[in-house]
């Protein structure tokens, strides 16, 4: 009798204990999937973080290909700029100096798309050659309470700015007023817009590629240099 009890005692415990491997068994198998879904979803976020970094620096690095092309005529506004020289001079006659026009906007403090930009610039000056002069290339800051004459001066020597290519600053509202006849203000330099305007020559219209064409692209748009006189 004893002994019938004593197993009959033990069956509980034998079936607690069962009750209790199988418990521990089950949170070693859930946590076991835990870690592998945190496995894979860290793997995803790591290819996805990945592809919006390489994607980032895709877009940097090597810009698409595809540029929004088209023209479009511009009411030069009458206001004074200052050129990287310290010299204040007007903006209809820096850019009615008889030369095709390629005009950008940018800021020194850019870290994304000016640089892109400048960059190109300075790629199209060096196609140009011996033709360099009869091209007139213009940089205005959207940021011209940071950007003075000596930042401008500075920048333009990062980017090899020869003396047909110049960059301007001015007063904000000066500034604000070119942007907002170029359409290219938007309020916050933030969020600037990535844009060339290109006149092939004085009195033609405007054209204008948002994104970030090429220096062939800008090239292509421009007259026959060899027919156009030089720099003053």
């Amino acid at each position: 009798m004893e002994s019938r009890r004593t197993a009959g005692n033990l069956r509980p415990e034998m079936d607690h204990g069962m009750e209790t491997r199988m418990r521990l068994r089950g949170h070693f198998i859930g946590a076991l999937t835990l870690a592998f879904i945190a496995i894979a979803c860290a793997s995803v976020n790591a290819e996805s973080t990945d592809g919006v970094s390489d994607a980032h620096a895709n877009h940097h690095a090597a810009p698409p290909p595809a540029t929004n092309r088209s023209t479009a005529s511009y009411s030069i506004p009458d206001v004074k700029l200052v050129r990287q020289d310290g010299a204040v001079v007007n903006l209809g006659e820096e850019l009615n100096d008889g030369r095709p026009v390629v005009l950008s906007f940018i800021y020194t403090s850019c870290t994304t798309v000016c640089p892109l930009v400048s960059h190109t610039l300075s790629q199209l000056q060096s196609k140009l050659g011996d033709n360099r002069d009869r091209v007139h290339l213009l940089s205005i800051t959207i940021d011209p309470e940071q950007d003075d004459p000596s930042r401008l001066r500075a920048y333009a020597k990062t980017f090899n700015a020869g003396p047909e290519w110049q960059h301007y600053t001015g007063t904000l509202a000066a500034s604000q007023a070119v942007q907002r006849a170029f359409d290219v203000y938007r309020g916050d330099k933030m969020d600037h817009v990535a844009a060339t305007l290109i006149r092939p020559a004085p009195g033609a219209p405007w054209t204008r590629l948002e994104g970030f064409p090429t220096a062939d692209q800008m090239l292509a748009e421009l007259s026959d240099l060899s027919q156009l006189h030089a720099a003053r």
